[in-house]
């Protein structure tokens, strides 16, 4: 692409979300390819693997990959590789793995001088930002939110752990001092999506985000571009952890 602007990608994974990423980015003037070869052979070692997949990000022409693959024991392996190799990494939620292994991952981030973050779109909608300026530092309320889809489990995934973990990020994001109310989450149901704040049982705001056509995917691939050039990033692997413990 003559015209492209930003930094390159490299999108691992395909399907209807690899393709959604692609568009995306080609439609923001990135340029962005697809991996391909990059399953573990039968005969392979772990570490075989793992240096073939960082030779392969490093020959790319991308400065940023970005998972768009299920959670497993592959995405760690996947973001080794790719900070191996010198690139920045975005990861699809959920996040499902150990404190330890997350640690881990941050700190060889941390020691590259590289990024690593999970995708919470929505923490970047207009109401959840003006959330965060008015109440981040407000103890006083109570945090409750309901994200029902219609689609069935796809991943064997809890909803709770797929869809809440979108709502316990909002949280995290915007009123991390707030109390946890209730949480609904759920597959096979009707759409809903909806954040709520109580102060002594009485409404102070509510967001109802169904159908939102906020560009917020592209606000977040300008957060995560802009803190390449040192401005903050909330979004990291710390971050993703302390969604997790909160939603357990």
């Amino acid at each position: 692409m003559d015209n492209a602007k930003g930094p390159a990608y490299l999108i691992v994974g395909g399907g209807r979300w690899g393709a959604r990423m692609h568009a995306m980015l080609v439609g923001e003037g990135r340029r962005a390819e697809f991996a391909s070869g990059l399953r573990r052979e039968a005969k392979e070692s772990s570490s075989a693997h793992e240096s073939r997949l960082a030779q392969a990000f490093s020959d790319s022409s991308a400065q940023i990959v970005w998972l768009c693959v299920p959670p497993g024991a592959h995405v760690p392996t996947l973001i080794r590789a790719a900070f191996a190799a010198g690139l920045h990494v975005i990861v699809e939620k959920p996040w499902v793995y150990s404190r330890e292994e997350t640690a881990r991952l941050q700190d060889a981030a941390t020691k590259a001088g590289l990024k690593g973050g999970v995708h919470f779109e929505y923490c970047l909608l207009s109401e959840i930002e003006n959330w965060r300026r008015q109440y981040e530092q407000q103890k006083d309320l109570e945090f409750g939110g309901t994200f029902n889809v219609h689609a069935a489990d796809h991943l064997g995934i809890s909803a709770m752990q797929n869809l809440g973990s979108h709502l316990m990020a909002m949280r995290e994001y915007a009123i991390p001092h707030s109390r946890l109310a209730k949480i609904y989450c759920g597959y096979e149901l009707p759409d809903e999506r909806m954040v709520w704040l109580d102060s002594d049982k009485l409404r102070v705001a509510n967001i109802e985000f169904l159908g939102s056509k906020e560009p917020i995917v592209q606000r977040f691939l300008a957060c995560f571009e802009n803190s390449l050039d040192g401005k903050p990033f909330p979004f990291d692997f710390d971050f993703v952890q302390r969604v997790n413990e909160n939603l357990r």
